[in-house]
């Protein structure tokens, strides 16, 4: 019987990867058959795992299952290290594009005045341009609570000034003495957000 040939993961301690229990490779690939992929990633066909297993090993490569739910799977042969590296890095710039969604709020007395007002919509704005949600709250004091029609007011002209960042996904509405509104981001915010050609 030939000799079979395991190769040292000494790429995994240079680079600190552990090895994933979920992945299967190598002595894992059990199926009868499999579609192999070759390091060329040229379409070798139908292999028994056997045989597949034994061209990575003839390789100096393994055999890496990369789709175990296809009938039958699909196996590469490749370098286990650098295969994991690249889902790695794969994995970290997906994060990266992903944005996180925080609920900011501001709040408004009902009788703010004009540059008040101006630089908490401007806030808004920004936290709108950031892909944020964001709660308009009027905060009513005494008396004021006999006026809820200028609170709703406000809001209208606060959401008005903000139309080209968000939309008004919740209307006002009446909490205790406070009176608020839900704004989400526009559709050309978060199209900017996510760049040109992308979906």
């Amino acid at each position: 019987m030939a000799a079979v040939l395991q190769r040292p993961p000494f790429f995994f301690w240079r680079c600190g990867i552990n090895r994933d229990s979920d992945l299967i490779y190598n002595e894992r690939v059990r199926w009868k058959e499999v579609r192999v992929i070759d390091d060329n990633n040229g379409q070798l066909g139908l292999l028994t795992s056997e045989a597949a297993l034994e061209l990575a090993y003839s390789k100096g490569l393994d055999l890496i299952v990369v789709a175990p739910n296809a009938t039958p799977p699909v196996c590469k042969i490749m370098d286990l290290g650098k295969y994991q590296y690249e889902q790695m890095k794969r994995q970290k710039e997906a994060k990266k594009k992903q944005v996180t969604v925080e609920m900011k709020e501001m709040k408004y007395r009902l009788r703010i005045d004009v540059g008040d007002l101006t630089v908490k919509n401007q806030h808004l704005k920004e936290f709108l341009s950031d892909g944020n949600r964001v709660r308009v709250t009027i905060m009513f004091r005494g008396r004021e609570m006999a006026f809820p029609d200028q609170g709703r007011a406000l809001l209208k002209r606060v959401a008005a000034d903000l139309a080209d960042y968000g939309t008004v996904t919740q209307e006002p509405k009446m909490q205790g003495r406070n009176m608020s509104m839900m704004m989400e981001p526009s559709k050309e915010v978060l199209a900017k957000m996510k760049g040109p050609g992308k979906e």
